[in-house]
């Protein structure tokens, strides 16, 4: 049985530079109001120019939350540039939170290398920058579109604002390519947004400067507050999922997402096999929005397409995304994302990995590492079906990922830094 189409239905290093070359400060950056005061006129053409870069889902969803701070603030000019690295994904997202932005450029390309791809972001992300000279630029996390912006910023002497700074997890190559990209992202940049105090002190670590670090936070509890908000006055934004919580009434929902690299091949079979078992049960029902990535799709329609209790489904905009973590009653997941939004909605997550750089919510209770190893999933995913003692303990702990005002705090840092 192919993927359902019910998602197409929906709609929807730590050392400060040199201040970057002069530029036009009319390019790439809104004209100024000829209407103004002429006292005013000035101060609105010499406004520190912000370009926030982006290209994937995940980083759209947690970065929107930063442009709409920044942009709230008058003394800053902000524009958006995308990557598209994942063109589907992100358009979904761009849509949802009402951001069009200043530069597009498009780059996937199905079955691209990374190596491609890096340098097609580098060559075209530096003659943007070539043509806007702002006067910063920010970037997120750990994708390949923020390791190779921050770079062209490098070579331009442009200053560059890390959020998410300081994740790690020890292992070069778990998650690949991410430690890496984070880890060279967080040489080069001089401010560094971290999101917990464990972030901070891994920064602190790599001898980044303690006035260079700023603990926020993560904006990915800003979005999904602020969509859980939404959802609730407005139900209509989510009500695709209708008739699979129709289908699946009286059951008790597994929703699992699965795409990291490094669990491609073995695992990802690995995985399938253990959502397989899991679904077994006559009171559980899984949903999956399956990642179009090529290996991981059509390993999941092969052993899970015909099952009676999996729902395979197309990709979720954020919406229906964030109604589906709601709906469930536990999260099975190898994203970086879920381990943070899930506890927000009381939901415990098993992370189908053997590391992970988030590991505040191991910590708290939040989340547990369960590998791909199916006898592992299973057997942790009935303790937490069977135990509503164990259950309830991950179900309650605290999230220790921020209280959804992250944005604001990373907007005024950033305002502050370039009054100065």
């Amino acid at each position: 049985m192919p993927i359902s189409s019910l998602a197409r239905s929906i709609t929807g290093a730590g050392r400060r530079f040199p201040p970057p070359l002069a530029r036009d400060p009319h390019a790439g950056c809104a004209k100024p109001d000829r209407n103004l005061p002429p006292d005013r006129t000035a101060s609105v053409i010499h406004k520190p120019h912000i370009l926030v870069v982006f290209g994937t889902r995940p980083e759209a969803i947690k970065m929107a939350p930063v442009v709409a701070a920044l942009r709230a603030r008058d003394g800053l000019d902000v524009s958006v540039a995308v990557t598209a690295q994942h063109r589907q994904l992100l358009d979904q997202v761009l849509a949802i939170f009402g951001i069009v932005p200043d530069v597009d450029l498009d780059l996937m390309q199905a079955g691209q290398s990374l190596d491609t791809l890096a340098a097609r972001i580098l060559t075209q992300f530096g003659a943007t920058l070539d043509a806007r000279r702002p006067d910063r630029i920010l970037v997120h996390g750990d994708t390949l579109t923020s390791m190779v912006a921050t770079l062209a910023a490098y070579f331009r002497q442009i200053p560059v604002g890390h959020v998410e700074a300081g994740l790690r997890s020890g292992n070069i190559y778990s998650p690949w390519p991410e430690e890496a990209n984070r880890k060279v992202t967080g040489v080069i940049a001089d401010l560094h947004f971290a999101p917990t105090p464990q972030a901070a002190a891994a920064l602190r670590a790599e001898n980044v400067p303690g006035a260079a670090i700023h603990v926020t936070g993560n904006t990915v509890i800003d979005a999904l507050l602020a969509m859980r908000d939404r959802i609730a006055a407005q139900p209509a934004l989510a009500a695709g999922l209708d008739p699979l919580a129709a289908r699946f009434a009286g059951r008790r929902i597994v929703a699992v997402t699965s795409h990291r690299r490094e669990n491609f091949g073995d695992g990802m079979a690995q995985v399938a096999a253990a959502i397989a078992r899991i679904a077994d049960r006559p009171d559980v029902g899984v949903i999956f929005p399956v990642h179009p990535n090529p290996a991981v799709r059509p390993v999941m329609e092969a052993a899970l397409g015909s099952h009676p209790n999996v729902a395979l489904i197309d990709p979720l905009d954020y919406p229906h995304f964030v109604r589906l973590m709601a709906m469930s009653v536990v999260m099975l997941t190898d994203s970086g994302g879920v381990q943070e939004e899930a506890p927000s909605l009381g939901k415990p997550v098993l992370v189908m990995r053997d590391t992970t750089e988030r590991p505040e919510g191991v910590a708290a209770g939040t989340s547990q590492l369960v590998g791909t190893d199916p006898d592992t999933i299973v057997n942790r995913m009935f303790a937490l079906l069977d135990d509503d003692a164990a259950y309830a303990a991950m179900a309650q702990a605290h999230n220790p990922y921020g209280d959804g005002q992250a944005a604001q705090r990373i907007a005024r840092i950033v305002d502050d830094a370039h009054r100065r």
